[in-house]
């Protein structure tokens, strides 16, 4: 495997408010963060992938699956922060996450990000995908992000980002020319951007918002997005894992 390449680090914790313990939730039999491990193997083999895990649970059921974890603190408050400390073991200088409730993510999503990291201006990378319905673009499950002119994120909001002043529905953004966007929950980062983000204290916009990515902004950082094709279902609710179920099995 090159070593000019990203190194893939999931992190993974059991406690879901919405869903608890949903990674170890079973599809046709298998747990959900297991179809997430053997995904990404399946997708980007030449790339270094580990798991960043809260406990010996999860830990323990990926090793004697034949993939690789690192334990890390069970009470540490994001994702990020679980990346941040299993690269202090791994020291990587680039960082790619992706969710472990994502078996649908594709070798699209990865080289993007890996594009994206590469260019010389970017310290943080992420991915967005056109919204195609209405009732997905007012569903504050799902995050949209605005771009400026050169492909940054000017904001990420749970509610419709731009909004029309005017009573306008969702067929006139196309009118307009403008193409609203989803913002998918896949990363990469710098090193040094991960280490200087970890280290920050949360941002207002990201406690109103819940969405940590704002932290970013907030600290003046910028954020490449890539434009995508293809969707993802992250799961948030047990109706979530019923649609994976299916998307899985077809």
């Amino acid at each position: 495997m090159s070593k000019d390449l990203p190194t893939i680090i999931v992190p993974a914790r059991l406690s879901s408010i919405r869903f608890p313990r949903k990674l170890l939730q079973k599809i046709d039999g298998i747990p959900l963060i297991i179809h997430t491990a053997k995904r990404i193997k399946e997708i980007a083999p030449e790339f270094d992938s580990v798991f960043a895990v809260d406990g010996d649970e999860l830990k323990s059921l990926l090793v004697n699956n034949g993939f690789r974890a690192i334990m890390t603190e069970p009470n540490l408050s994001s994702g990020t922060d679980r990346i941040f400390a299993a690269n202090q073991r791994l020291l990587s200088s680039r960082i790619i996450n992706i969710q472990a409730d994502e078996p649908l993510v594709s070798r699209e999503h990865i080289l993007s990000l890996v594009k994206a990291i590469n260019k010389d201006n970017a310290r943080m990378a992420t991915l967005a995908v056109p919204f195609r319905k209405q009732e997905d673009f007012v569903d504050k499950n799902q995050v949209k992000v605005v771009l400026d002119q050169f492909g940054f994120a000017l904001f990420f909001s749970r509610l419709p980002i731009p909004e029309f002043r005017d009573n306008l529905k969702f067929d006139d953004y196309i009118k307009y020319g403008y193409k609203p966007l989803k913002h998918l929950g896949m990363y990469a980062y710098t090193k040094e951007f991960l280490e200087k983000f970890a280290q920050a204290p949360p941002g207002l916009l990201e406690k109103i918002e819940k969405l940590e990515q704002l932290r970013a902004l907030e600290m003046g950082e910028k954020i490449l997005v890539s434009e995508v094709e293809s969707e993802t279902l992250g799961i948030d609710i047990p109706e979530d894992l019923k649609k994976l179920g299916r998307l899985l099995l077809n």
